[in-house]
């Protein structure tokens, strides 16, 4: 068991090292960086910073709460992380120039925030006697641990909505399905729940886009076989819609739509920084049959796939 002063030393440490890697992502999109820049901030803030957040309230902030001198600070620490989500769900949707606005405004809130739980909490826990620094760490681990097996808290605080809670449910459940080794099965159920919210709450399809990006890490196997048409090259005129510059966001939505102009026959080759298989479980999920999915370019840094949609079945 750690002592108070080694979970003090531990906590500062992962904080510094938090903060680090916020600021690196935020320099590369300042510096230019295209829509990978901001898919890396995205994912690294959904898969460190707010898990961690998260675990915080119910772990460090839930005894500091209990300080008469502690519990306002404890509720403005609460209301940065709520801040934090909300940039960042503007981030996942933000033009180039808004993006770098965003990015920013997360560095700044997140080194205040650091700075205050740094000077103003841990010293006081770490000096009161009827506090064990080292047990609180072991269950804020706990409750990481839990978060990412899709037992505990979601990443992102749910929508106050019934929609929302509901969804919070199904993502649960593919969260437990890929910790149990059904990642094929997982990434299927959050791309039936995608197509069921995404027109009418495009906010919450972006929840489960990001939460796709992370389940098709536990695919053991290649996705849902699916029926392709001949190869394809750029040379048959096909369109070319490049998605790497737009943030993730705007990106499924863009070759949604293009996908929804095209004529019966016809395809368009898209271009991406990554492995495009949420993108395949959600075209299986809204258009099972109705489309083909030919592989051009398979990474490492560019993919290029052929997306046609399929004529009619006869009769």
């Amino acid at each position: 068991m750690m002592t108070s002063a080694q979970a003090l030393e531990a906590m500062l440490g992962h904080h510094a090292a938090l903060e680090e890697g916020v600021s690196r992502r935020v320099a590369t999109i300042e510096a230019g960086g295209d829509g990978a820049s901001m898919a890396e901030l995205l994912s690294y803030m959904a898969s460190e910073v707010l898990p961690h957040a998260i675990a915080e309230e119910q772990t460090i902030y839930k005894v500091a709460a209990q300080r008469e001198n502690l519990a306002a600070t404890i509720e403005g620490m609460v209301e940065e992380h709520r801040q934090l989500s909300a940039h960042l769900d503007r981030l996942a949707t933000a033009d180039e120039r808004s993006a770098i606005t965003e990015a920013k405004a997360i560095e700044v809130l997140f080194r205040d925030h650091v700075a205050k739980e740094n000077e103003r909490i841990l010293p006081v826990l770490a000096a009161d006697a009827g506090v064990n620094l080292g047990t609180l760490l072991e269950t804020m681990h706990s409750a990481l641990e839990a978060a990412s097996l899709g037992d505990g808290e979601p990443v992102a605080a749910a929508p106050a909505d019934t929609e929302g809670a509901l969804l919070r449910l199904v993502l649960d459940g593919a969260f437990a399905l890929a910790a149990a080794g059904e990642g094929d099965r997982a990434c299927r159920l959050a791309a039936e729940a995608w197509t069921l919210v995404r027109v009418g709450r495009p906010d919450l399809g972006v929840h489960v886009t990001a939460a796709m990006h992370k389940l098709v890490r536990s695919v053991t196997a290649e996705p849902v076989k699916l029926t392709s048409g001949p190869a394809h090259s750029e040379a048959t005129g096909d369109s070319i819609l490049d998605v790497r510059k737009l943030a993730p966001a705007q990106r499924h939505e863009t070759i949604f739509a293009t996908y929804a102009a095209l004529k019966p026959g016809a395809g368009f080759v898209l271009v991406n920084d990554h492995d495009p298989k949420p993108l395949r479980y959600q075209f299986e999920a809204e258009h099972s049959g109705e489309f083909t999915w030919d592989v051009i370019e398979a990474g490492p840094t560019v993919w290029r796939i052929r997306v046609g949609r399929s004529f009619p079945a006869a009769g």
